[in-house]
């Protein structure tokens, strides 16, 4: 077996249990692994993934991918590549594909992991007061964009309630440019019926201090916003560990 294969995936069951299934009926599990696994699993159940470090986290998620081999090495390579448990579940597939051992069942499980992340701060904040609710909307930018290896930039759209009716991607771009175009940004305004909306984008570099071209894009968003009577609340940019509003800086 080849070295690039020694963590090969086996395909993922449906209901079959939590652990992967294999019509061949490979040799059993060796019991130190069954073991390991069933420590870990109590642990977690006991008492939460604060008792777990990065690693252990992520050899749960790991588990069910691959069903009979150690898969600490694989956990500490991938966040060797990556640095966190956050960044190696929003990795990009076609770079994890790279880490010797990651296969399709290894990116499918990473990613079901990050689309529940998502699905459940997007929930706290859909359909929400959005200004009384200012902490979880920050939670749910961080979430779906802290760890991007890339530029995203976001626009919330709000009715005449400051409810939040729609979050769409506008563009995406490269690790430190994303083209906007603030037409195309009121126009979608005006196709939701919104009234307000707030810009998110991301720096993937981690330092959320507005450039020179972000400072002209927002003014360019805003004059077209009142153009039409829409209100820019505010133009939030994403770092990895903390963001910059734009009102409170004052450039709005």
């Amino acid at each position: 077996m080849s070295q690039k294969n020694q963590f090969a995936e086996l395909p993922l069951p449906l209901f079959q249990g939590d652990e992967v299934v294999s019509t061949s009926q490979p040799p059993s599990q060796p019991s130190y692994i069954r073991d390991h696994r069933k420590r870990l699993r109590t642990r977690f159940i006991e008492g939460g993934a604060a008792a777990m470090p990065d690693y252990e986290l992520l050899e749960l998620v790991l588990f069910r991918a691959i069903a009979r081999r150690d898969v600490k090495p694989l956990a500490w390579r991938l966040l060797d590549q990556f640095g966190d448990f956050n960044r190696v579940i929003s990795a990009p597939p076609e770079r994890l594909c790279k880490i010797k051992g990651v296969g399709d069942a290894v990116v499918q499980e990473l990613k079901i992991i990050e689309a529940a992340a998502h699905r459940l701060a997007r929930s706290k904040v859909m359909q929400q007061h959005v200004l009384t609710g200012w902490d979880a909307l920050l939670d749910y930018c961080h979430t779906t964009m802290a760890h991007r290896e890339t530029e995203q930039f976001r626009v919330l759209y709000l009715d005449r309630k400051n409810m939040l009716v729609a979050d769409e991607e506008q563009a995406k771009g490269t690790v430190d440019h994303v083209p906007v175009y603030p037409r195309e940004v009121v126009k979608r305004a005006l196709e939701l019926n919104a009234s307000a909306l707030i810009l998110v984008h991301n720096h993937p570099s981690g330092d959320p201090t507005p450039s020179e071209a972000d400072i002209t894009m927002t003014n360019q968003v805003q004059d077209a916003a009142l153009a039409l009577g829409l209100t820019v609340h505010d133009h939030l940019i994403i770092g990895k560990s903390r963001e910059l509003s734009f009102r409170s800086e004052g450039y709005l």
